[in-house]
């Protein structure tokens, strides 16, 4: 009988992660020998712990969980990362794939298939929730050029034009033109909807 396969849970819900290990755990060949809550603890846990799996939600402190996939599997390429995220957004399973995520399923996943995704990733295999990957193929990459995307970034927290030119050392009639680009390709009306658009589509990682 071959060994449990050794799995690491990152997620900042406390309940969330301690209810997917406990089903996890439930299962005979999955063993759950880590857990962390904030991304920028993934990588010593995992060299700590050498997990097979590493699951790992999007939106954590520290460090999100597109850059805790690309820190783990640079130290640790032996160790498999499937993304479990309450997000199901097009661009976040870009993002995560591009990372080097090997599946990306959502939190609502049953149990029976979260811990076949888990099988199918250890084995070699891609996982990738079937929703999503078409909303994915629909969506495109992003059509914002990387200034834009900055400026849409730095307006997620409010603040003024001349807020946004102040933190990113641009000129605030550039500030403007950037908006002005953003909200345009996005199709929104206004800055606000411009950002909330981008976030929905997982642009603004």
């Amino acid at each position: 009988m071959s060994p449990p396969i050794r799995l690491l849970l990152a997620d900042d819900q406390a309940l969330v992660r301690g209810a997917m290990a406990s089903l996890l755990g439930l299962e005979s060949d999955l063993e759950v020998v880590a857990e962390v809550g904030r991304g920028d603890e993934v990588v010593a846990a995992a060299r700590s712990a050498r997990p097979d799996v590493a699951l790992l939600d999007v939106e954590m402190p520290g460090l999100d969980g597109i850059g805790a996939t690309r820190a783990l599997r640079a130290a640790m390429p032996g160790c498999k990362v499937l993304v479990v995220t309450t997000f199901g957004r097009p661009g976040y399973l870009r993002h995560a794939l591009e990372a080097g995520a090997s599946g990306f399923v959502v939190k609502d996943t049953p149990a029976r298939q979260l811990a076949d995704a888990v099988r199918r990733v250890h084995s070699g295999l891609r996982v990738v929730d079937p929703a999503l990957a078409a909303e994915s193929l629909a969506a495109g990459s992003s059509p914002l050029t990387a200034r834009e995307t900055d400026v849409l970034r730095a307006a997620q927290d409010g603040g003024t034009v001349a807020d946004l030119a102040a933190a990113l050392h641009l000129s605030e009639g550039t500030v403007r033109n950037h908006l002005s680009a953003a909200i345009g390709k996005t199709g929104a009306r206004t800055r606000a909807e411009a950002v909330r658009l981008a976030e929905d589509a997982g642009w603004l990682l």
